[in-house]
């Protein structure tokens, strides 16, 4: 055993370095995705939807646990006992001949006693078990549905993250890009300042630019580095993991402002929301037969078959211990006959439940209709401000560049030249959130439709 022991120990402390290796390179190499696989990856091993499949998975368990109650029910038992102090009975006493009046004293049967026997049940009717099978059916219904919004959360968290993500990698690049072109003119400046052809002034104005720059770089990398730990977070795979992401940020936009989607009819019943609310109506029609079935008779079988053995000593081993056999065939019939009308209180609540969620289910369709209407608008809105988005970031970068070839010839001030990149700065970070925008909306739309 002890070499056993050693073996498996050495086996297992293999296994765990091979496991730590494998760990450690995952985390050396980045794993690549584009948007599509994201989603896809994410619908396997987030960790919401890891559970939603659990939750389906119990809900069948739960089925058959329901089913399984109506069905023979075998159980055994055994006992034995043993009577330290064994009652006494009194008997007259003209009984064993003494005198009419008084009393003997006597003990019956043996101190110790075995038993043990087999019960057989079986549920003939009960209207409560033919509803409880029915509602396990709706919830297995619910935790599908339930599954499905949570498949749809889970893309919308993809793909923002993904965009968020994207975002932050293209503001890295953009800021750095500013950066270097504000210290190229800097580093110009003190040059020119040197020779005495401009004034302190226009140098200040440029630097004041840069370190606003600089600042602005450092919080975007800061940045990008969290917008991927989201990123691998909503995957459910560790955040210390380094990930690809080889979609562009432009084409990405790009293809999602196509706006046919908005002409898409909605097919209300195909709505997560909507199902979710209806199995709610379902679950609340069954309690009301629920409580209409409490005022039903139910009716019950049973045989039990069992032995008992008697003796002064513990002998219930030995072959030569006599027991004695015993059964019974029995059937339970229980009528409810009259609760002070206590059923028939149950039974208004439950239609009172059941009118609630009928006008919460068309309160839901109202609401969802709404949704539609305004995912619709954000979304052609998303997209014209991503078209108007993209125009004023070119005419913002050839104004800045028009000041700068002002500022360097001298026609032109510090101030001027500021105020053009401080619209340009602006400019791009309007064009990255625009982009973001109308992908994250198209992503709304499309799950209010269910597409």
């Amino acid at each position: 055993m002890k070499q056993l022991l050693l073996f498996y120990l050495l086996i297992g402390s293999l296994f765990a370095a091979k496991g730590q290796e494998k760990d450690s390179t995952i985390l050396e190499v980045p794993q690549a995705f584009s948007l599509e696989a994201a989603i896809e990856y994410a619908h396997e091993h987030n960790y919401k939807m890891i559970n939603a499949s659990r939750d389906i998975r119990d809900a069948q368990l739960q089925k058959w646990e329901t089913i399984a109650g109506g069905l023979p029910q075998i159980e055994g038992a055994l006992s034995y006992n043993n009577q330290l102090e064994q009652p006494v009975s009194l008997i007259p006493g003209e009984f064993t001949g003494g005198e009419p009046g008084t009393f003997v004293p006597i003990v019956f049967g043996q101190p110790q006693q075995a038993a043990a026997s087999v019960t057989l049940r079986q549920q003939i009717f009960d209207g409560s078990y033919i509803v409880g099978v029915q509602a396990v059916q709706t919830f297995i219904r619910y935790s599908a549905n339930n599954k499905e919004k949570t498949a749809q959360e889970v893309v919308k968290m993809v793909v923002q993250a993904y965009g968020n993500a994207l975002m932050a990698q293209e503001g890295v690049k953009i800021v750095q890009n500013n950066r270097d072109n504000l210290a190229q003119s800097v580093a110009e400046t003190k040059a020119v300042l040197a020779n005495g052809l401009v004034e302190e002034e226009q140098l200040e104005q440029l630097q004041i630019t840069l370190a606003n720059v600089e600042s602005q770089l450092r919080n975007f990398t800061r940045l990008e580095k969290i917008s991927l730990q989201l990123f691998n977070l909503s995957l459910g795979i560790p955040i210390e993991n380094p990930s690809l992401l080889t979609d562009k940020l432009d084409a990405l936009a790009a293809a999602h402002t196509d706006l046919s989607l908005v002409a898409s009819p909605l097919q209300i019943s195909q709505n997560v929301d909507y199902k979710l609310v209806l199995n709610l109506n379902e679950q609340r029609a069954l309690e009301l037969k629920l409580a209409k079935s409490r005022a039903l008779p139910t009716l019950n079988s049973f045989i039990n078959y069992g032995s008992n053995a008697f003796s002064d000593s513990f002998t219930f081993l030995n072959g030569s211990q006599q027991w004695f056999n015993s059964s019974v065939l029995g059937v339970d019939l229980r009528i409810p006959i009259f609760s002070s009308f206590r059923r028939d209180a149950s039974t208004k609540r439950a239609k009172i439940a059941l009118l609630k969620s009928q006008t919460q289910l068309q309160e839901a369709s109202e609401n969802i209709r709404l949704q539609w209407e305004q995912a619709k608008s954000s979304f052609v809105m998303a997209v014209e401000n991503h078209q108007t988005a993209q125009e004023n970031l070119g005419l913002a970068a050839r104004i800045a560049q028009k000041n700068e070839l002002k500022f360097k010839a001298g026609l032109a001030g510090s101030f001027d030249l500021r105020q053009a990149q401080l619209q340009l700065y602006t400019a791009q970070q309007s064009y990255l959130e625009a982009m973001v925008n109308v992908i994250n909306e198209k992503t709304n739309l499309a799950q209010i439709l269910n597409q």
